[in-house]
């Protein structure tokens, strides 16, 4: 899933949410920390190719967009980075899940709707388990063989308890829990990889990303695009590259996975841009942006294929972001 956590925008809780996609609002700030380790390499980073990485090392570090961005745009144009910002021109259009469908992406009349396998699957487990271990303490001799089973069984009744009054404490445990799925790892590598890669065709610095359990997120920090959101004055082309870059992990999953499991908190960072634009959109446009920007995300994703499974394979060895980036314009 994708949530947007747009720090001084946070009007609503995202405790449910466990794969969030962020977008620092105060990218001057050098308290902020990094959300992955600066490149391990002291001395100035160099491309295979001979290009001087060390100006856009340094902005990354910094957390400094204008500088990142002005370091990409001169590799650029020097003949390096050659995917940066490959992609700036969106078009947004009438959208239908039929195109979708024909994309690749499966299921798509679902795609909206929250999935809830973690959530029941942990459920399942406790009362399974605790329902069982109750059975088998039943057995046991003299009060033990009362008391025992109570307590057991009302291990489920706490945990319901905990999940109505805290249940952000609930969330995490689920998300512990779903570790023990084998497609877990990769959904978060191939949903985090999507947004960021993305984010770097479009035009749109990273600054910071994490795949730890209950982290899982990607960092965007925009001066500009910052204002924007701040004042509540997006218009519709920057909506429509936000909306790509949220849209990129569900696409992901949508072209791999039968269901989307990720999909709750990419949906609320959208909801997030669409109420922070300008002018404001009907229901109906809302749902064509969503449709639109899953077809877009993942058009992009299908075209470069590779590159996605490479960044995946990057980011899940806890690459830097310098690293992920050089390996998105080296990959064939």
């Amino acid at each position: 899933m994708i949530a947007l956590a747009a720090s001084s925008l946070a009007n609503t809780p995202i405790a449910s949410f466990n794969r969030h996609f962020r977008f620092r609002l105060h990218p001057r700030n050098p308290l902020i920390q990094a959300a992955v380790s600066p490149s391990s390499s002291s001395s100035s980073p160099t491309a295979s190719s001979g290009f001087d990485l060390s100006s856009l090392e340094s902005a990354i570090n910094k957390k400094d967009s204008n500088g990142v961005k002005e370091a990409l745009d001169k590799l650029s144009e020097e003949g390096w980075a050659k995917k940066w910002s490959s992609q700036p021109y969106l078009s947004r259009r009438t959208t239908s899940l039929r195109e979708l469908t024909t994309l690749g992406i499966k299921n798509a009349e679902t795609l909206a709707i929250p999935s809830v396998r973690n959530d029941a699957a942990f459920l399942f487990t406790v009362v399974g388990s605790t329902g069982f271990i109750a059975v088998l303490a039943g057995q046991l001799p003299g009060d033990w063989g009362f008391f025992v089973p109570y307590l057991v069984g009302s291990i489920s009744l706490v945990v319901l308890a905990v999940g109505s009054v805290s249940p952000g404490l609930l969330q995490a445990a689920i998300s512990g829990f779903s570790t023990f799925f084998p497609d877990y790892q990769e959904r978060i590598a191939a949903h985090e990889a999507a947004h960021f890669l993305v984010a770097y065709l479009i035009g749109l610095p990273i600054l910071g990303y994490s795949l730890d359990i209950g982290k899982e997120h990607v960092n965007l920090i925009d001066e500009r695009l910052a204002k924007l959101i701040y004042s509540g004055k997006l218009d519709s082309k920057e909506l429509d590259r936000l909306a790509a870059v949220a849209m990129a992990g569900l696409a992901a999953e949508g072209l791999k996975y039968d269901k989307v499991i990720g999909q709750s908190a990419d949906l609320f960072s959208l909801q997030r841009f669409i109420n922070r634009s300008q002018p404001k959109i009907s229901n109906e446009q809302q749902q064509n942006l969503t449709r639109w920007a899953v077809l877009y995300s993942a058009s992009l994703l299908k075209n470069n294929k590779t590159i996605h499974e490479a960044l995946m394979a990057a980011m899940s060895k806890n690459a830097s972001v310098l690293e992920c980036i050089q390996t998105i314009e080296t990959a064939s």
